[in-house]
């Protein structure tokens, strides 16, 4: 006789949103917070990006700058650094190649702000199918960061 069990609501001591992967929180101590402290006290990224080579907020930036001046190649080129980075440290806290990376978290945001410029940048220069999947992997990380990005940094 099958007896119907209805939806669980609660699976041991877990709710059902806590299944998958959890959300991936970069450390306070992470590069990209004395990058954000020295970008507002008007250091210039590439200064930053010499002495913290870790940071993806830097190499965003850098990014950023290159694409704004119609340097397609070069931001491409800093994305990617950042991007490499901001998965190195990612992993250190962690990750497992999938979850959330939430916007939300500031520290988080560097990485993230690597990943768009690299999608942006891939576009500009033909690569559709990475932009595509970076794309993918922006809004699987968090669906409210590439709108966040965009209107600060588009």
């Amino acid at each position: 006789m099958a007896q119907n069990l209805g939806t669980p609501s609660h699976i041991g001591n877990l709710d059902p949103s806590q299944l998958g992967p959890q959300p991936t929180y970069l450390p306070e101590d992470h590069p990209d917070v004395e990058a954000l402290a020295r970008l507002e006290a008007g250091e210039e990224p590439v200064d930053i990006v010499a002495s913290l080579p870790a940071s993806s907020l830097a190499w965003a930036e850098l990014a950023d700058e290159a694409f704004s001046e119609g340097r397609l190649v070069d931001s491409y080129a800093y994305a990617r650094v950042g991007y490499h980075r901001g998965l190195d440290a990612l992993r250190g806290a962690g990750w497992r190649g999938a979850g959330p990376i939430p916007w939300e978290h500031t520290v988080n945001r560097g990485f993230l702000r690597a990943l768009y410029a690299l999608g942006r940048a891939a576009a500009g220069i033909g690569e559709a199918e990475e932009a595509q999947r970076v794309t993918k992997f922006l809004n699987d990380s968090d669906p409210a960061a590439m709108d966040a990005i965009a209107r600060a940094h588009g």
